[in-house]
């Protein structure tokens, strides 16, 4: 096990950090606490100079403190290779600068420790990810053509759940029910009138009760809560106003879980989130995965610090 090391986190504007709701918080919280240095820096801060990927990055102080959770020391530029590793926490959705992110920090390739893995994330849609899996998922279509669209409505038994595969959040999740006037707009808004493909699944009534959000850690399950929709909203995600509950991994999950973790693992995506819906993968987060610290304080265990830990036995760098 390795101790001091450098572990740079590219993430969103430390404004934006809800002390109690935020896995990246926890993370560079528990590097700090386990005598690690975690720098902070965004998408913005990250370069290249002579072919080497740079950061300006700024030392960050943690601390439970709603008011000033991330105190920020004074800029400095390191040389990327230099560090022990980079996490990449930038937000989705995965667009433009998230690419060239991920093109930067390619170059870091056989040096330093990234994670996820640049070309993994390039390669992982978060919805179209889960395609590999089709076994696992509900039915499932992808398609930017209303008239299959609605033919695949009527196939799943007049109802279906419509989403932007670039979506993130929630956002553009719309139920399609046969024979609800607004089919029309809520197929023409999610796919701009046809012009972008768009993910279509059976409606699973278990969304009712909830969906489960799996955090695994190279492959193995840190835990799972269950994410559960207001009574008024189809969907579950948290900032929408889902409320949080304590679960456990059944078999069906375990199933998933040895599923996916072999092509997970080849592709470098090591910190991911499944999202199960009545047994069926929907989802795989791995651009920003979020949940850690419910986890921790439902389940009664530090999730996080089992992250660090794998960092700091981690022997090799991306091959």
């Amino acid at each position: 096990m390795r101790s001091g090391l450098r572990i740079v986190f590219v993430m969103d504007p430390v404004d934006t950090v809800i002390v109690d709701e935020d896995t990246t918080f926890a993370l560079m919280l528990e590097a700090q606490n386990r005598g690690h240095r975690a720098d902070f820096c965004t998408y913005r801060n990250v370069g290249l100079k002579d072919g080497r990927p740079f950061a300006s990055v700024r030392r960050a102080t943690l601390q439970r403190d709603p008011d000033a959770p991330v105190v920020l020391a004074d800029p400095e530029t390191v040389d990327l290779a230099e560090v022990d590793a980079v996490f990449i926490r930038k937000d989705p959705p995965f667009d433009a600068d998230y690419l060239w992110l991920t093109l930067i920090l390619e170059r870091l390739r056989g040096a330093t420790l990234v994670l996820n893995d640049p070309r993994g994330l390039r390669d992982a849609n978060e919805k179209l990810y889960a395609c590999h899996f089709p076994a696992l998922m509900p039915p499932t279509l992808v398609s930017a053509d209303a008239t299959a669209i609605k033919a695949f409505m009527e196939e799943v038994g007049g109802k279906a759940v419509i989403k932007p595969v670039d979506g993130h959040g929630g956002a553009g999740i719309f139920a399609l029910v046969e024979g609800d006037k607004n089919v029309n707009a809520a197929i023409e808004t999610v796919t701009a009138e046809g012009r972008r493909v768009a993910m279509v699944q059976a409606y699973l009534p278990e969304v009712a009760l909830g969906d489960k959000r799996i955090l695994l850690m190279a492959g193995a399950p840190l835990g799972a809560i269950l994410r559960v929709p207001r009574g008024d909203d189809l969907r579950s995600n948290i900032h929408v106003g889902g409320t949080v509950e304590a679960t456990a991994l059944d078999a069906a999950d375990q199933r998933i879980i040895e599923a996916v973790a072999p092509r997970l693992g080849a592709d470098g995506l090591h910190f991911v989130g499944l999202d199960v819906i009545g047994g069926r993968l929907t989802e795989v987060n791995v651009t920003s995965p979020t949940g850690i610290q419910q986890m921790s304080r439902l389940g009664g265990s530090n999730c996080e610090a089992r992250v660090i830990e794998w960092i700091e036995t981690r022997e090799s760098v991306n091959p």
